[in-house]
């Protein structure tokens, strides 16, 4: 399939900084699983800064072709830029952008895409949406998909006070037999992200539930290099 027009400037600007060297080295840490042009961050953001500049922010009347072209594209630093720019216009979307989201995190699922999505993209729609915290996450939950399942866990990452405590309980209790290497931090990471506003909660919740020993070292890890536990 074609690529939008709106992209066809950031395509080329990704070619002309592509580097094959530094593409096998990106490839190598992500295991494999995805080509790279080879754009580091910082080239990225100055890549990104200057399409803006010229070409605006992903435009509504056709957002999801062209986060979808990105999201099926080859090279990962498309799906990085698809995920940049839905965040740009994140507090605006309307609540059918779900449906977006969610190809996002079942398509093309790793670390690096599925928790910038459910910490950036979700956290902020379930913010203007609570209704649909529950049904969706109930579904997720119920899927066998462990990217829907982490990013039940992994939502509320940025909440900090707001954090629901309950839900994530609810959401731990059930995956906490998991084996799952990325449900296991996952369960670690909310919690030891948790831990810098309620260091008390965690501790406790640490105490009274038999976690993962993967889940509880990442529960408590940033009270350890501080010495409070």
């Amino acid at each position: 399939m074609s690529s939008p027009k709106y992209l066809l400037p950031l395509t080329s600007s990704f070619k002309s900084n592509a580097n094959s060297e530094i593409a096998l080295q990106m490839g190598k840490y992500m295991r494999n699983l995805f080509p790279f042009y080879g754009i580091k961050s910082p080239m990225r953001t100055e890549i990104y800064r200057d399409f803006k500049k010229d070409n605006g922010i992903i435009p509504e009347i056709n957002k999801d072709e062209i986060v979808k072209w990105c999201w099926h594209a080859p090279e990962r630093e498309y799906q990085y830029f698809a995920m940049e720019f839905s965040r740009k216009s994140s507090k605006k979307e309307s609540k059918d952008i779900l449906n977006l989201y969610e190809h996002m995190i079942i398509n093309k699922s790793w670390w690096d895409t599925v928790d910038f999505i459910a910490s950036n993209l979700l956290g902020v729609y379930f913010t203007r949406f609570p209704e649909e915290i529950v049904p969706t996450t109930q579904r997720w939950m119920k899927s066998r998909n462990i990217w829907l399942q982490r990013s039940c866990l992994l939502f509320q990452l940025k909440y900090k006070t707001r954090i629901n405590t309950d839900l994530l309980n609810s959401f731990i209790l059930q995956l906490n037999e998991s084996d799952e290497f990325f449900i296991q931090k996952a369960i670690g990471w909310i919690l030891r992200e948790y831990s810098k506003t309620n260091p008390d909660f965690v501790i406790s919740y640490v105490s009274n539930n038999n976690l993962a020993t993967l889940s509880s070292r990442e529960a408590l890890l940033w009270l350890k290099n501080r010495g409070s536990v």
